[in-house]
């Protein structure tokens, strides 16, 4: 039996000397990042290098909350990046569920509260 566990997206981008390791001594940093995520019960889905605000994007999988929140928190203890971004991913058909399940919630906009029809 396959359980599905909840994906994530981590964002890494490398501090000025992490770079400059990097320049020194190529390497496949997602490659070297796959180990860690296996041993908190994880699994790399995809990753990919990136320019821009981030120089790693990974598609990572986690039994929990707590288990992407350790490896974010190893991957920033290295001292080699400037930030990590993890961000909880959901399914388009989840996205929808959510929708429907917020638009029964009673919330009134806080514009809506503030003309009088309704409280925050």
């Amino acid at each position: 039996m396959v359980i599905d566990m909840p994906n994530y997206l981590i964002q890494v981008a490398y501090n000025p000397e992490g770079t400059a390791a990097l320049i020194r001594s190529p390497q496949n940093r997602i490659e070297a990042v796959r180990p860690a995520i296996e041993r908190l019960g994880g699994k790399v889905n995809s990753g990919w290098f990136s320019f821009g605000e981030y120089d790693v994007v990974i598609v990572a999988s986690f039994p929990d909350n707590v288990s992407a929140a350790a490896a974010s928190m190893v991957f920033s203890a290295e001292g080699a990046v400037k930030v990590v971004k993890t961000t909880p991913l959901i399914s388009a058909e989840e996205a929808v569920e959510a929708m429907k399940k917020a638009s029964q919630s009673g919330y009134k906009p806080l514009k809506a509260a503030l003309e009088g029809r309704g409280s925050i």
